[in-house]
Order: C-alpha cells, then sequence, then structure tokens
C-alpha cells in the first residue's frame, strides 16, 4: 500500500471516528438539558429536520429500485433506533446505557462472519470484549440502577443499529452520502411521528437551553454525525467501522465519570 493510499484511508478512519464520539454526548444531553419523559419528541427533532435540511440540500432521490432498501435502512438506522436510543438514554444512566448499546461491534462481526463467511480478527474481537469490559469495570457498581425497560431498549436499539451498518454496507445504494443520510433521517423521522403523537405528551414551552440542546441533536448530532458515519461505511469495511463505535460509550463513559 502506498503512502497515499494510507493516509486516505487513516483520514477515513479519523472522519468516522467523529460520529460515534458526538454520539456519546447524547446521553448526557438528553437527561441533563432536554424536557424530561419525551424520548420520542428527541429522536424526532434529530432526525426529521436534519433531513429535511439534507434532501433539500441534495436534490437527489432514491433510484426507482432502490426505495424498498433506503426505507428499510431508514427505519433499522434512524426511526427504530433512534426511538431506542431515547427510551434507554432517559431511562438509564448516560454511562450505563452506553455500555450496554457497546455490543454493536461484535454484533456487525457477526452478522459479517455468518452472512458473509468474513471471520473477524481476533484482535478486533479482543479489542471490542476489553473495551466494553474496562468501561463497565470502572463505571458499574451494585446500585447501579438496572432498569429492565431501559436496557431491553439499549440492547435492541444495538442490534438494529448492528444489522443497519451491516445492510448499508452490503447494499450501498447508489446515491451521494449526503442524499443517502437525508433520506434516511427524513423517513427514519417519518416514521417516528406517529410514535410521538402516540406515547410522548405535548412539548412544554422551550427555553433557550431546550432549543439549543434540540439544536445540536439534530445539526450536530444527526446531520453532521450521520454523513460521516455512512461515509466510513461506504469506504471502510463493517468490521472496522463498527469498531470504531466504542468511541461512543467511551464518550459517555468520561462524560458520566467526570
Amino acid at each position: 500500500m502506498s503512502s497515499r493510499q494510507a493516509s486516505i484511508s487513516w483520514g477515513d478512519v479519523l472522519l468516522t471516528a467523529f460520529a460515534p464520539a458526538i454520539w456519546g454526548s447524547t446521553y448526557i444531553v438528553a437527561t441533563e438539558l432536554l424536557p424530561p419523559d419525551r424520548p420520542f419528541t428527541a429522536a424526532l427533532l434529530r432526525a426529521l429536520p436534519a433531513g429535511l435540511l439534507l434532501v433539500l440540500f441534495s436534490r437527489r432521490l432514491p433510484a426507482r429500485g432502490e426505495w424498498g432498501r433506503v426505507l428499510v435502512l431508514s427505519a433499522l438506522n434512524i426511526g427504530f433506533f433512534q426511538a431506542l436510543l431515547f427510551v434507554a438514554a432517559y431511562r438509564l444512566p448516560g454511562g450505563l446505557a452506553a455500555v450496554v448499546g457497546a455490543i454493536q461491534p461484535l454484533l456487525v462481526m457477526g452478522l459479517a462472519w455468518s452472512l458473509d463467511h468474513r471471520r473477524p480478527p481476533q484482535l478486533a474481537v479482543g479489542a471490542a470484549v476489553l473495551g466494553i469490559a474496562g468501561m463497565a469495570a470502572l463505571l458499574l457498581s451494585p446500585g447501579s440502577a438496572w432498569d429492565a425497560v431501559g436496557i431491553a431498549a439499549a440492547l435492541t436499539g444495538a442490534a438494529l443499529m448492528a444489522a443497519g451498518t451491516y445492510l448499508t454496507r452490503r447494499w450501498q445504494p447508489r446515491m451521494p452520502v449526503l442524499a443517502l443520510t437525508g433520506w434516511q433521517l427524513l423517513l427514519g423521522g417519518l416514521i417516528l411521528l406517529p410514535m410521538t403523537w402516540a406515547f410522548d405528551p405535548p412539548p412544554p414551552v422551550l427555553t433557550g437551553m431546550q432549543v439549543g440542546a434540540y439544536a445540536y441533536l439534530s445539526i450536530v448530532g444527526a446531520l453532521v454525525a450521520y454523513a460521516l458515519w455512512f461515509r466510513g461505511i461506504a469506504r471502510l469495511s463493517p468490521v472496522a467501522v463498527s469498531s470504531l463505535g466504542l468511541l461512543s460509550p467511551l464518550t459517555a463513559v468520561v462524560q458520566e465519570v467526570g
């Protein structure tokens, strides 16, 4: 491999790593800055505005035969995952929710092994297991709040995001990254609309801090982070991308401990 190829590869890794590092802040933002007990509202306001902006900016429709796949990816990566993510964030301490969700890299490796017959490198598996164990040892204690619904939401969300990461790489819709990101956020946001209407109380009058928190989740946590994430999926292997996902719980744990 030439030095130019190596530099491009490391540049892709670095840019992709920003996404999970940003997502690690979701837990503390949800619990400290957002109105309480409105997980679906938070998920909706994170996804839908960012999706609208990107779709209007990119002005690119999925190909006729790709709508079904884009809809499936939107449900896995955004709609159902974001709903479960915020349910876990509201019901569990941030670090605990992130540690539970950190099984995602192992799930992606398992999918690649079972479906594509690509055995993951032992180093990647060992690093994922040690990373989860280390964060758990640092954070968890006998007094940790093991809310059953929150734990189930974090585990299910990790499984859905793992499937979405794997299928995004496997299918690779023929769309620019920003257009693919925008349509997934938009369609995922539309999936979240009936959940928000059915399960969340109406939002209260928002403070300036809360408006800023929702804006941060949408612009930085969705528009920027997902664009970098899907760019990385297109350029790196699923195992490499999923391994970078450990930065999300690491960021959350550092914030929780700090």
